[in-house]
């Protein structure tokens, strides 16, 4: 496995093709919006300034790493010699059921299809191919350089060479991995989406301020961030998603929040939008609901 095309330049995007061109593989970012291609662009030379800068890599290394990064909005050019595509787009059927029918037809037959979600299934993901035995879901945390996992979630048909590829290319971007069999939310999400949508529940019920709340999430129960500072990283409107995914498939106790909600409905998503439960704008944090 030599070349690896991940389809979508957002955060998640930019930071698999972070650790994917640290881990020697030729890489190819793919984006039909070329003002979310440049922005990546630009980010990324950022993200491997402050690796080269607190020793994570050497300067060699960064360089060697951006020679094998490229950029593209040509989607079945890109596509036709790559060995593993990893799509990184919203968490929603129809925009996935668009990307791999696409990729179906651009990509060659020996190219395994990973879908990076945080709850759908790889199985439904690999009805929309013609090959359920090469597609697999790889679920990469944010931020993806500094978060050393990687849950490896097999469809139904997936193949026992599947798995074992992905693995191997993941092991070759640093990271660990668990493989697990398909069901909704996985390990991770599943955990992580009630702990985030119940921090919700206490904000708006006035138990107390985003500050105190993360404070307590981190320093009590040893999390590496809050429930707010994660949610505003990974974006509300992709955790509302992963929240009503999860409702329908599992029940109430997943029922999104109603100030989460709210929040999306007010545009407030996150970093990405300057505001969140935080606001961004003026790097101070927000207190009130």
């Amino acid at each position: 496995m030599k070349n690896i095309t991940v389809i979508g330049s957002g955060v998640m995007g930019r930071g698999i093709a972070y650790v994917s061109a640290v881990g020697g593989y030729n890489i190819t970012v793919v984006d039909i919006n070329e003002t979310a291609l440049k922005s990546a662009e630009s980010e990324l030379s950022i993200i491997f300034e402050k690796g080269v800068s607190k020793g994570k890599i050497t300067n060699e290394e960064a360089i060697q790493a951006k020679e094998n990064l490229h950029f593209s909005n040509e989607m079945a050019a890109s596509v036709s010699s790559s060995d593993l595509i990893i799509e990184a787009v919203t968490e929603k059927t129809e925009i996935k059921r668009q990307v791999f029918e696409s990729l179906e037809q651009h990509a060659p037959a020996h190219c395994i299809f990973a879908t990076n979600t945080s709850t759908m299934s790889p199985t439904e993901i690999a009805s929309f191919t013609k090959r359920p035995e090469k597609t697999i879901a790889m679920h990469f945390f944010n931020p993806v350089p500094k978060m050393p996992l990687v849950e490896i979630i097999r469809g139904l048909e997936t193949s026992d060479e599947t798995a074992d590829a992905v693995r191997e290319a993941a092991k070759k971007m640093g990271k660990e991995t668990v493989v697990i069999n398909e069901f909704p939310g996985f390990v991770t999400s599943r955990i992580s989406a009630l702990v985030g949508n119940e921090a919700f529940y206490m904000l708006q019920e006035g138990l107390g301020t985003p500050e105190e709340i993360d404070k307590a999430i981190k320093l009590g129960l040893n999390y590496p961030m809050g429930p707010f500072e994660l949610v505003d990283l990974v974006g509300l409107d992709a955790r509302l998603n992963n929240l009503n995914y999860l409702h329908e498939k599992l029940g109430e106790k997943y029922r999104p929040a109603p100030l989460l909600e709210q929040y999306v409905k007010a545009g407030r998503l996150g970093r990405k939008t300057g505001r969140g439960v935080y606001d961004y704008t003026t790097e101070k944090e927000l207190v009130k609901k």
